[in-house]
Parts: structure tokens; C-alpha cells; sequence
């Protein structure tokens, strides 16, 4: 009994869907309305993992089956198409509890995923970077954690349980007394390396603000927006950043940020950071903080679109949804109507646009709209701006350079051994201006 446990467990523990056939079930509860293809985007996730889509399922309940998510009729109906199928693997686009996974692996005999462990398994195969991979398995490990009493039966065992002598009973000689139950035990190891890795994280999530922090000179423009929304295909096209572009959900885990030239002079910072997605399992905003210090830190968010899809308009409120739960909801924000080139549904773009009136239609791939936002970029800085004139001794050759790089000079004249200038200056550069030199004098504001 316990080597078919221990077997059990070995399989379940496997998230992985790498190059296996999948059976994709969706159960649409009351409330939930039927709009296109339910499992479009759980089959573009379960390709993202590696695996083929050879079957889907879709059931409207009232409420989920508490024992099975489907009830009796419809389990024996997914067995039989997964039968059929050659199935390996079979996943719901509902989160389940881990009886539940139990209940249908045994009738099915195949692997069951849910809807978060395989967003976290595809998080899991994109990680690159050391803090990427601590941030995944920090998840990973608060998702499992709950569920611990749940998936792996040979945890009600108990270590050390005293008395007995026959064979198969758990513990010896010295190990014999009130014992310990193993859920226990593993609960234990399980909570001490979320502590540490929480420790890590935070450490790491100190040195991304002091990062943020030591470039607030510059005004920063952060990329938001659903998963695939070309993110970074607008990046490389802004920036020649030369980002990873490949047409899979969750390119990219890690923040890229690179220098913007807006013209005449001016730049922004640029930064991209991971998507967003319909029912992105808490743990991993939680875990992803550091890396979205920039898109918190902000001063402008260009939340990308992708207006070609369908499910825009959902996709929208979702990416808000998580903005909202980051505490940036109500941050300047400039709403980008990417892959206009795309467009097969015009009735689409009327939605959006109607719900979002003051968004833009771009094309990232094209370049179609590039300078415009440009343009936009560059007045919502401006009007960030203050209007001044400031007084610095003319030997200050740092703070003069540093004028000329982060604000206008209107004017400038030289009275006394002083430069006088009449300069248009973010706060954030002005503030960091009287931070290095002491001597800045303000004539009139």
C-alpha cells in the first residue's frame, strides 16, 4: 500500500505537461456567461507548457460538484474521451481542492491539473534568473502548503507512534513515544523554506527599491498589460532593447528596462515586466512584488491591449483587476490599442474604444502609431513639469550637465559668476538637484 502511495504522490508532485496530450474541461457555474471559445485561453496556456490539446469539455452546473468539480456522469464521460484520446494528462480550467484532484485522478487514472498549478508550472519553465526561480518556488510552495493533508495520503502515517512491535509499524527502537505526525513533520520543512525564501525575497525587494529609488531623476513609463499583449515587441520597438518576442504566454518573468530617447533631447526610462492573466494565482503577485517594483514606482503606466482578441475587454478589466490589488490603480495611465494591423472584428474595437475613449491604436509590430505616443509620452512629462528659474554658481560644471540632461532650458544668462536659468524640470530631477548641490537658488517659481 505504501509503494502505490509513494507512486501516486511521485506522479501528482510531477506539474510538469512537457510534450504530453491534454484533455482541457472548463465547468461554467451560474453567473459565468458563455462568450466565444471558454477554453481558448486554457489552451493557449496548456500549449504554452509544452502539451498538445487533443480534447475539450465544457459543463454548465449550478455550483461545483464538492466531490468531483463535474459530478458522477460527466467524470465517466471524461474518462471515456480520455480513453479514446490517449490521454495524459487532464486539466481544469477551475481551481480545484486537492480531494477533488484525488477523486478524478482515481477514475480517470491520469494526471490532473488545475487552472493555477499550471500557470505556476509554466512560470516554473520560464524562470532564467536566480530571484525569478526563488519567486516561482516561493509560490509553488504557499499553493502546495494548504494542500499538503490533501494530496499525499502517506502524510496521515505517523513517525515515532509508540508501543507496537510488529512488522510494518513506523519507527523502533528509539523512536518510540507520543510520536509526530508526518503531515507535521513536512508542514514544519515546508514553512521553513517559505521563511527563507520569503528572507531572500525580501532582501532582494530592498535592493530593487533602492534601485528605483537612485534613478528618480528620470521621469519612468512602466509596460503593463495582458499576457501575449506585445509587451515586448513594443519594447524592442521603442527601444531597441532586443527583448525575447516569441508567441507563448509568460515571455517574460523578469523587469527589462531600457533608456526611451523621446527627441529634442529628452528621454524616459522604459520598463517591461511580466504579464498579466484572468485568475493569476495570488501567490505569485505576492512572490512577484520585487520584480513589479517598477511598474509601483512609476510615474506613467502604458497599459498594452491586445485589440484583436475577442476577450479584450476582460482582458482589460483583469490587468486592472491586479493594478488595483498592486495599489496603482488610480495611477496616470495611458491605455494602448496594440495590433491594429490585426484587427478581424471591428465590433471589437468599438467596445473598447467606447469603454476606454481616450486609448490609442498602435501597431507594435508595424510601428503604426509610434510617433504619436511619442508625442504623448513626451507632453504628459512635460506637464509633470515646474516652471522656474534657478540661480548656480557658473563653476558648478555637474549641475549645469545635469540640467542640460534632465530639463528645458528655456533661457540662460550669466550675471556675477552665476548662471541664471529659466528651466522647465520634472520634481523628481529638481528634488535631486537640491540633493547634490547646495548652493541652487530659486528667483521665481
Amino acid at each position: 500500500m505504501a509503494k502505490s502511495t509513494f507512486a501516486e504522490q511521485a506522479a501528482h508532485d510531477d506539474f510538469s505537461v512537457r510534450q504530453e496530450r491534454a484533455l482541457l474541461v472548463c465547468v461554467l457555474t451560474n453567473g459565468k456567461q458563455l462568450v466565444g471559445d471558454p477554453l481558448a485561453e486554457l489552451a493557449e496556456l496548456t500549449r504554452s507548457a509544452g502539451a498538445v490539446v487533443v480534447d475539450r469539455a465544457v459543463q454548465r452546473r449550478r455550483t461545483l460538484d464538492a466531490a468531483s468539480c463535474v459530478g458522477k456522469g460527466k467524470l465517466e464521460e471524461i474518462r471515456q474521451r480520455a480513453d479514446a484520446a490517449d490521454v495524459d494528462v487532464i486539466v481544469f480550467d477551475n481551481d480545484l481542492a486537492p480531494s477533488q484532484i484525488r477523486e478524478i485522478e482515481k477514475a480517470t487514472q491520469r494526471k490532473v491539473l488545475d487552472r493555477s498549478e499550471l500557470i505556476l508550472d509554466i512560470f516554473a519553465s520560464r524562470a532564467q534568473t536566480a530571484e525569478a526561480r526563488l519567486q516561482v518556488e516561493l509560490a509553488q510552495l504557499e499553493y502546495a502548503a494548504p494542500r499538503l493533508r490533501g494530496m499525499w495520503t502517506h502524510l496521515e502515517r505517523i513517525a515515532g507512534a509508540g508501543g507496537g512491535s510488529a512488522a510494518g509499524v513506523v519507527g523502533g527502537i528509539g523512536t518510540r513515544g507520543p510520536g509526530e505526525r508526518q503531515i507535521e513533520i513536512d508542514r514544519r520543512i515546508v514553512s521553513k523554506r517559505v521563511a527563507f525564501l520569503k528572507r531572500k525575497l525580501e532582501a532582494i525587494d530592498r535592493r530593487k527599491v533602492r534601485e528605483v529609488k537612485a534613478r528618480k531623476e528620470h521621469f519612468t513609463v512602466s509596460l503593463v498589460g495582458y499576457t501575449n499583449a506585445g509587451k515586448s515587441t513594443l519594447m524592442n520597438a521603442l527601444t531597441d532593447a532586443g527583448a525575447n518576442v516569441e508567441d507563448r504566454l509568460f515571455m517574460t518573468l523578469d523587469t527589462l528596462t531600457r533608456r526611451w530617447d523621446l527627441g529634442n533631447g529628452r528621454h524616459v526610462l522604459l520598463s517591461d515586466t511580466i504579464g498579466f492573466i484572468r485568475d493569476l494565482p495570488h501567490h505569485l503577485v505576492a512572490s512577484f512584488h520585487a520584480t513589479l517594483e517598477e511598474t509601483i514606482h512609476a510615474d506613467l503606466l502604458l497599459h498594452l491591449v491586445d485589440v484583436s482578441n475577442p476577450r479584450a475587454d476582460e482582458q482589460i478589466e483583469s490587468v486592472n483587476a491586479v493594478l488595483d490589488g498592486l495599489g496603482v490603480g488610480d495611477k496616470s495611465t495611458l491605455v494602448l490599442l496594440n495590433k491594429a494591423d490585426a484587427i478581424t472584428d471591428s465590433s471589437i474595437l468599438t467596445i473598447v474604444q467606447q469603454n476606454c475613449p481616450d486609448a490609442r491604436l498602435i501597431s507594435a509590430r508595424t510601428g503604426a502609431g509610434l510617433d504619436e505616443l511619442r508625442d504623448a509620452v513626451d507632453e504628459r512629462m512635460r506637464g509633470n513639469q515646474r516652471r522656474l528659474t534657478l540661480s548656480i554658481s557658473a563653476r558648478d560644471g555637474k549641475a549645469l550637465a545635469f540640467l542640460e540632461r534632465f530639463a528645458d532650458i528655456l533661457d540662460r544668462q550669466f550675471d556675477d559668476g552665476r548662471a541664471i536659468l529659466d528651466v522647465s524640470i520634472p520634481p523628481r530631477a529638481l528634488e535631486h538637484l537640491h540633493g547634490m548641490v547646495k548652493d541652487v537658488r530659486h528667483i521665481s517659481s
